[in-house]
């Protein structure tokens, strides 16, 4: 395919900053208690929080964020990755292709200072490396989301199943679990 574009869609773009969040949340909690969080440590109660889009955190969700990032983050590591996974996230909400390839361009200069975590460095590589085919989905808007959940979704059965032998066993728990199926792609079984 001699003209295929190249997309970095948003889904994909999320879980590289959620992971390097992540990262950098166990990083600075072995530093601060010493070891792997606990129930009880700041940091380790604000990692679903962390993880979650801003648009969807309550009120009461960013109070509880900010009081146990004050408490949790003495250097405000974990906050300022946050804001830049948000950031990185607001890109793929601009409407113009060129608006956003400038915003990329000044959000990969910011975090590659040497003051940040390495964590944030290797966070602020992406969009300078990915600027072209993160600034192609605003050209396209298209992403691939939806072959993704089915593809994990067939693998999920296939586990689940302990690999059925059957192909046409295997195709109908697909079909099946992935709701409303199309009985008519099915030779040998018909509902009534």
């Amino acid at each position: 395919m001699p003209h295929a574009t190249q997309i970095a869609d948003p889904f994909r773009v999320a879980r590289l900053a959620n992971s390097a969040i992540d990262d950098m949340r166990r990083r600075v909690q072995n530093h601060t208690t010493g070891g792997r969080g606990t129930k009880g440590d700041h940091l380790y109660r604000t990692r679903r929080l962390m993880l979650r889009a801003a648009e969807r955190i309550s009120d009461r969700g960013r109070t509880k964020l900010r009081g146990l990032l004050a408490a949790g983050d003495p250097r405000g590591e974990a906050r300022d990755a946050w804001h830049a996974k948000e950031t990185l996230r607001g890109i793929y909400r601009i409407g113009d292709r060129d608006l956003a390839l400038e915003a990329l361009n000044e959000l990969s200069r910011d975090p590659r200072d040497e003051t940040f975590s390495p964590e944030l460095n290797k966070l602020g590589r992406t969009p300078h490396t990915w600027r072209t085919q993160i600034t192609n989905w605003h050209r396209s808007r298209i992403t691939n989301g939806p072959t993704e959940t089915d593809n994990n979704l067939a693998k999920l059965i296939k586990r689940v199943s302990f690999r059925t032998a059957n192909f046409d066993h295997y195709r109908t728990r697909v079909l099946l679990y992935a709701g409303k199926p199309n009985w008519t792609l099915l030779d040998n079984l018909t509902p009534r």
